[in-house]
């Protein structure tokens, strides 16, 4: 939570959270790989993001919300995760993006 508000009040180009999974997990257990605030908020509503992970998403959300670009929930076991992160296009994990794509800005 304090790495989300120092992103907020920095205005980061982006939040990375390190933790010990893969990241927001579908319904068919597959990484969702992007999405918007306001996907994230329907994920919530319907129970796919739930339990521990409401708070890692919650946080991530908050400051995209906040003017952030994007967040990423990375998972720290994978080896060289942020370098992936940083310097793939694919990267590794869930990134949150109020611009993924010209039309799914919310």
């Amino acid at each position: 939570m304090v790495a989300g508000k120092v992103a907020e009040f920095l205005q980061a180009e982006k939040l990375m959270l390190l933790t010990n999974i893969k990241g927001v997990l579908g319904r068919d257990g597959e990484v969702v790989t992007g999405l918007t605030p306001k996907k994230v908020d329907s994920l919530i509503e319907d129970g796919t993001i739930s339990g521990g992970m409401i708070p890692k998403i919650q946080c991530a959300l908050d400051a995209v919300r906040s003017g952030v670009k994007s967040a990423v929930i990375v998972d720290g076991r994978v080896p060289h995760a942020t370098l992936l992160e940083i310097f793939t296009n694919e990267g590794v994990g869930t990134l949150i993006s109020r611009d993924l794509g010209s039309s799914l800005a919310d």
